[in-house]
């Protein structure tokens, strides 16, 4: 492609004098530029792009853009404004346009977009169609996978990934979108069909600066959705639901409590932890002169736990209609469906329960102890990981929500850890986070048992555990290996 048909979707700041050279690709990490390459220098939390220039220039780079002009460069500068929008304009033009191409559907959140987008993806893989996910484990490209490095990948290489699926035949793509990818521009320029926001609670604030910085971000997938998508919100969360008379969309609204918008849960019974209810819709729903949806209903069994599960099985069900996919194929899924790991995954069912959760924030706290008060169960035994290199605040706010449950589910005791052997300095707890914790249970006079190593504290909860009792091993990175760990003392055990 030709320099001066890439630069056409960018303004550029200064005049440059250039030869009008054929460009063999575009890159932003010097060690990843190759000879006749338009080198991109973005500004990243750690380090600049600007710094390495000099690198990829050489390796051979034909031109760059950048936000500041560097001196002793030998190679055409064009001057923009913000580089992280320049690469995904020129990601966009250079891979053609791939989501124009396909159906794509984007899924934001705090809670839940892992789970979310893997229901909506097997829907989809049920009707017979050749898909593609984008998300926090993987990458699938149809039969193709690899490990994902980022929830949403840089600009560019989501656009080289979208194109790949285009060669591929892949028709229907369903990603995670991530308020960082909102913030810098990663998904600039990406077409979508469907997006969705389904709960929005207090994380990643040292990230955005604040509560409502990370609200604006996330919120403006729906906000700049096009008139010709859909918009799923929920009207069980005042900021999804708050965002119905902000976006051009076509919006379906769905709630479990509530029954005003389109979709509405009822006959819930979740007193085994998987759920069954009835999908009814309310309203009719046109999704185009072919397809369109009347006032019926019909009955759902999820083959995952947690209440969490049924908004998101809601969500995945929306998208397969609104994508055509029959009733009976999404019942069959959604029954089927074994769930993403760590996300409500029962790991033992027998005289008692062990559920493993990653209890990350308080939204994700307050749903996954309000499916435990659903379920039945004669006594619970929560085995805790405290959340390293989040600041005091992050593990105050944790503890406040699990003290919030603790009296309706009958918790006077935790069992605490540090998780110092299984997490790597970047998790590390430090001795103000655990302050914090403990200062939140010890005035809610709730009992903390506190062990530095993992093992030692499931070994705890499962001594404890009797016939018909719950264990929830909960926790992030410090509770990652908790499941297997558990598995191991339960072999011993025997």
């Amino acid at each position: 492609m030709k320099l001066s048909q890439l630069l056409t979707s960018l303004h550029i700041e200064n005049k440059v004098e250039y030869e009008d050279l054929e460009i063999q690709g575009v890159s932003y990490h010097s060690q990843k530029a190759e000879p006749g390459h338009l080198f991109v220098c973005i500004k990243g939390y750690k380090t600049d792009g600007h710094k390495y220039i000099k690198d990829a220039v050489n390796r051979g780079v034909s031109a760059a853009v950048v936000e500041e002009i560097q001196e002793n460069i030998d190679i055409p500068q064009f001057q923009v404004k913000n580089s992280r929008a320049a690469l995904a304009r020129l990601g966009n033009i250079y891979y053609d346009y791939p989501s124009n191409k396909l159906k794509m559907t984007g899924i934001t959140a705090t809670n839940g977009k892992t789970t979310t987008s893997y229901m909506a993806n097997a829907i989809l893989e049920k009707a017979g169609l050749t898909t593609g996910l984008i998300g926090t484990v993987s990458i699938k490209n149809g039969n193709e996978t690899i490990p994902s490095e980022l929830t949403t990948p840089e600009s560019l290489d989501l656009q080289y990934f979208l194109n790949e699926m285009v060669h591929n035949d892949v028709s229907h793509v369903t990603m995670e979108v991530s308020s960082s990818a909102l913030e810098l521009y990663r998904v600039a320029g990406v077409n979508y069909d469907i997006v969705t926001l389904n709960n929005i609670s207090r994380e990643h604030i040292d990230t955005h600066g604040s509560f409502e910085n990370y609200f604006h971000y996330k919120s403006s997938l729906i906000r700049d959705a096009s008139e010709n998508s859909f918009a799923i919100l929920n009207l069980d969360d005042d900021y999804s639901a708050s965002l119905i008379n902000k976006t051009n969309a076509n919006v379906i609204a769905f709630g479990v409590n509530s029954a005003e918008g389109y979709i509405h849960c009822k006959n819930l019974d979740l007193s085994t932890g998987r759920a069954k209810y009835t999908f009814e819709i309310l309203k009719t729903i046109r999704v185009n002169d072919d397809l369109v949806y009347k006032p019926f209903q019909f009955d759902v069994e999820l083959g995952v736990p947690g209440l969490h599960s049924v908004y998101n099985s809601m969500v995945a069900i929306i998208i397969g209609l609104l994508n055509g996919v029959s009733i009976s194929a999404i019942q069959q899924t959604l029954k089927e469906f074994k769930g993403v790991p760590r996300r409500f995954q029962f790991i033992l069912e027998s005289e008692f329960k062990i559920i493993d959760d990653h209890f990350a924030n308080p939204g994700n706290i307050d749903v996954t102890m309000e499916t435990v008060n659903f379920m039945d169960y004669k006594q619970l035994h929560l085995v805790y990981a405290i959340r390293g290199q989040r600041g005091p605040v992050t593990n105050r706010e944790n503890a406040e929500t699990i003290v919030k449950w603790a009296s309706k589910l009958g918790l006077k005791e935790i069992i605490a850890t540090k998780s110092v052997s299984h997490v790597t300095s970047k998790d590390e707890v430090s001795d103000e986070e655990v302050v914090s914790f403990l200062d939140v249970m010890t005035k809610a006079g709730i009992e903390v048992k506190l062990y530095d190593e993992l093992p030692d504290a499931i070994q705890d909860g499962l001594e404890q555990a009797e016939k018909g009792d719950l264990v929830v091993l909960a926790g992030c990175q410090g509770m990652d290996e908790g499941a297997g760990i558990a598995d191991e003392l339960l072999t011993n055990l025997e």
